[in-house]
C-alpha cells in the first residue's frame, strides 16, 4: 500500500512516500479500514518536528483522523460490517500506524459512522476539532446556556467547529480573527462578535461585550501571552479551558487568583498515549453524537485545502505557517 512514512524527527522534509506492506488484522475485534481522506492536525507537525512520543518505532506513520470504508473485519466484530462508511479518532504519534496510508487497522469500538451527508474528505476533518471542541466546551469548560463565551482563533480548525457547537448549545459567542474575511467566515458560522486582534485588543472588546463583567467562559487555542491575557477578559468565578501549556506571570497568576478562576486542559491525544480505554470509548460516543449533528445541518465543517496523500509534507508546511481557514485534508483516491 502506499504511506506517508516519518523517517525521523524534523521538518516537514522527514516525510515521505513509500510503499509498504498492507497491515493485517491484529485480533478477533480489529477491522482493516480502507482510507480515502485524512485530516491533518497541529499534533502532527508537533509529533513530527520533536518526535515526541515514541523515538524508538521508526519509521512512523502520522496522523489520527480518517475517514473510509471497512474493507474487512475480525471474526468477534459486531459493530461495523465491510462496505461500511466509517471515521474515527485513531494512533497516528508513532507508537501504532496512523492514517497517512491506504489502510489502517483498528479496534471496533473506535469507529463511528460517518455522517451521511459529509464527503470522505469532510468527514476526515472532523475527529481532532470535534473531540477538542466537545471536551472544552462541555467537559472542561461547563459551558451554561446563555453564557458570554470567547473563543480565541475561530476561523481555524477547532475554533470554527467550537463556536457552532456553543452555539448549538444556546450560548452568546465571541471570538478573535485576523482579518475581515475571517470575521465574515465566523460571523457565518453564528459568532455574535468578531475581535479583529490585529486592530483591537480582545481583552477590551470581550468587557465592553460584556458590560464590563468579563465572559464566562474563554476557549484558548492559541496559548502564550493570549492565555494569559485572557484572565483579564474573564468575569469572575469564570473558566478557561487551553489546549497548550503556558507559562504566565506572577502578576496575570494574581488576576486569575483574584477572579477565582478555574483553568483547564485539553489534550485529546492522552487517551490514545496513556491506553485509557473508558476515555477512548466516551471519543467514540462524542464522534456518534456529532455525526448526528452534521446530518441535523447544526454543524458544518469548513475545508481549505485538499492535498493528495503525497505532499502531505506541504499540507504540514501549510499548517506551521499559520492562519489557516477551517481544516487541511489528504485525499487518498
Amino acid at each position: 500500500m502506499r504511506a506517508v512514512l516519518m523517517n525521523a524527527g524534523g521538518g516537514p522534509e522527514v516525510l515521505e512516500a513509500a510503499h509498504i506492506a498492507t497491515p493485517a488484522l491484529t485480533d478477533p475485534f480489529s477491522v482493516l479500514v480502507r482510507l480515502h481522506a485524512a485530516g491533518v492536525n497541529p499534533i502532527d507537525t508537533k509529533v513530527r518536528k520533536n518526535n515526541m512520543y515514541y523515538p524508538d518505532k521508526l519509521p512512523s506513520i502520522l496522523g489520527c483522523d480518517g475517514a473510509g470504508v471497512v474493507e474487512t473485519v475480525g471474526t468477534s466484530v459486531t459493530r461495523v460490517r465491510t462496505g461500511d462508511e466509517v471515521y474515527f479518532f485513531n494512533n497516528g504519534l508513532g507508537g501504532q500506524p496512523g492514517t497517512y496510508a491506504e489502510y489502517t487497522v483498528i479496534q471496533e469500538d473506535y469507529l463511528a459512522f460517518k455522517p451521511r451527508n459529509l464527503s470522505m474528505l469532510e468527514a476526515a476533518a472532523l475527529p481532532v476539532p470535534v473531540l477538542t471542541a466537545w471536551e472544552a466546551l462541555v467537559n472542561r469548560g461547563h459551558l451554561q446556556e446563555g453564557e458570554a463565551t470567547l473563543i480565541h482563533a475561530g476561523a481555524g480548525g477547532v475554533g470554527h467547529i467550537a463556536i457552532q457547537l456553543a452555539r448549538y448549545l444556546n450560548a452568546s459567542v465571541a471570538t478573535t480573527i485576523s482579518s475581515p474575511e475571517k470575521a465574515r467566515f465566523v460571523q457565518a458560522l453564528g459568532a455574535d462578535l468578531a475581535i479583529d486582534y490585529t486592530r483591537q485588543g480582545f481583552v477590551e472588546a470581550a468587557r465592553n461585550w460584556t458590560d464590563g463583567e468579563g465572559v464566562g467562559l474563554v476557549i484558548d487555542t492559541v496559548g502564550g501571552e493570549v492565555f494569559c491575557k485572557s484572565f483579564e477578559a474573564t468575569g469572575h468565578y469564570g473558566r478557561i479551558v487551553t489546549l497548550l501549556s503556558t507559562a504566565c506571570e506572577i502578576s496575570q497568576i494574581n488576576i486569575a487568583r483574584l477572579h477565582n478562576l478555574s483553568i483547564g486542559y485539553v489534550q485529546v491525544a492522552a487517551p490514545l498515549y496513556f491506553g485509557l480505554q473508558s476515555a477512548r470509548l466516551a471519543q467514540t460516543r462524542v464522534l456518534e453524537r456529532c455525526a448526528a449533528l452534521f446530518e441535523q445541518g447544526a454543524l458544518k465543517v469548513h475545508i481549505s485545502h485538499v492535498l493528495p496523500l503525497e505532499r502531505a509534507a506541504d499540507a504540514h508546511l501549510l499548517i506551521e505557517a499559520g492562519h489557516a481557514t477551517g481544516k487541511i485534508v489528504l485525499e487518498i483516491p
